[in-house]
Parts: structure tokens; sequence; C-alpha cells
């Protein structure tokens, strides 16, 4: 008889989730603690939470990412985390999204979890306004 592989499922963090996750904060939901730490799924870090997390530590919005913003790629190795990159497709469609929401990271996040087909790992509640999956 043979053993059935799982099918590994695709996730994309928002950057809060990655933050929450790589520096063990307990807001993280206990759901999207196990997809994380899930070694069948695909955990996938969009270059723009690197941007992010780089221009709001910059800003003084996240003074406690120091770490993040000065060694992010090797702590998503570290995390068995891939990074998604942006391609122009995506930023087209980001560009291109409806509604009021104005943030640029979270429409590209928004954008690459639509293209990309992933659920997105998120507790903000203004990526429901869109038709992507999510994960809190």
């Amino acid at each position: 008889m043979e053993s059935v592989k799982k099918k590994a499922s695709r996730f994309l963090l928002d950057t809060h989730a990655l933050l929450w996750w790589l520096f063990d904060d307990p807001r993280l939901s206990r759901p999207a603690y196990d997809i994380i730490q899930e070694p069948d799924n695909k955990i996938l870090v969009s270059s723009a939470s690197g941007w992010e997390i780089a221009t709001k530590y910059r800003l003084g919005k996240l003074p406690h990412a120091g770490e993040a913003a000065d060694n992010l790629p090797s702590l998503l190795h570290r995390s068995r985390m891939t990074v998604l990159q942006i391609t122009m497709e995506h930023a087209l469609a980001a560009g291109s999204l409806p509604g009021p929401h104005r943030d640029p990271f979270d429409r590209m996040l928004i954008a690459q979890g639509q293209l990309e087909e992933l659920t997105i790992v998120t507790s903000d509640p203004a990526f429901e306004q869109y038709p992507v999956t999510l994960l809190w």
C-alpha cells in the first residue's frame, strides 16, 4: 500500500503576523502559529513586507523591529520561509484594486494573494473587503 503525501498549503504572511512569529509575540493567533510551524506548509513573505518593516522602522513606527530591519533575509531562512518577489503583474494588480483601502503594503499583499492563490495570514479586518482567502 502506498502512503499518501499530504498536499502542502501555501500561506502569505501579513507583516504583523511575520513580526509576531519572529519575535514570539503572544498576539499571534493559535491557528496562525500552527500553520507557520507545520513543516508541510509553504510560508511566503512578500518583498513588500521587507519594504514595510524598513520604512516603518526608519520612521520610528516599529521601534522594536531593528533586528528584522537589519537581518530579515537570515531570519526568514532560519524560519524556512520563502520570499515572494514583487512582479509587474503584482504591481499592476495592486495599483488597480478597487476600494478605499489605501495602504500600499496591504494592497500589494492582497494582489499577490489573489494572483498566486494564497491564503493570507492576517488579523487586519481591512483585508475582508477583498476576495482573498484569509486565516487568523
